[in-house]
């Protein structure tokens, strides 16, 4: 009647998707302490081959920093997904980034987030990796590891498996 003897059915495992075509690694390769050492949480890494970057995982945009070079996404389950365009890029303030969400909007598994100008930043010097981390690790049971290779946007490279 009010469901009050039914257990809470646990959230199902959600495969991720490369956020961007090209180099997949796991997060420990990033050439920077923060992300390799996961201080900001885990995930995994893709050197881009290509300008669009797409969501890699469906949520709300919960986050969108001034300088572009960084996007939040909150699923309905509770996981905070940060994509991280290129390293030390907010010197950038911008410039190779153009948005194609707004913050509050919703974004679907695949859909485009933005397009940055790979050309700009690494002839500016920067490493353009397209880096995706799980910000609240504490709702996370397991997470598969992923293995290095070519990617396309859109194909699965890891899966989450909740508490």
């Amino acid at each position: 009647m009010f469901n009050l003897f039914r257990k809470n059915k646990p959230a199902e495992d959600i495969d991720l998707v490369a956020a961007v075509d090209g180099q997949l690694m796991p997060i420990t390769d990033i050439k920077d302490d923060v992300f390799s050492t996961k201080i900001l949480g885990d995930g995994f890494a893709i050197k881009p081959s290509a300008d669009q970057v797409y969501a890699p995982i469906s949520g709300e945009v919960s986050n969108l920093f001034s300088s572009k070079h960084a996007i939040g996404i909150s699923t309905k389950e509770g996981l905070e997904v940060l994509v991280h365009l290129g390293l030390d890029t907010v010197e950038l303030k911008g410039e190779p980034f153009t948005l194609k969400v707004q913050q509050g909007g919703r974004v679907k598994k695949g859909e485009p987030l933005l397009t940055m100008d790979t050309k700009q930043i690494t002839a500016a010097g920067y490493d353009d990796s397209v880096i995706i981390v799980y910000a609240n690790m504490n709702v996370l049971k397991h997470i598969s590891p992923v293995e290095r290779g070519k990617v396309k946007h859109g194909q699965k490279v890891q899966t989450i498996e909740f508490k």
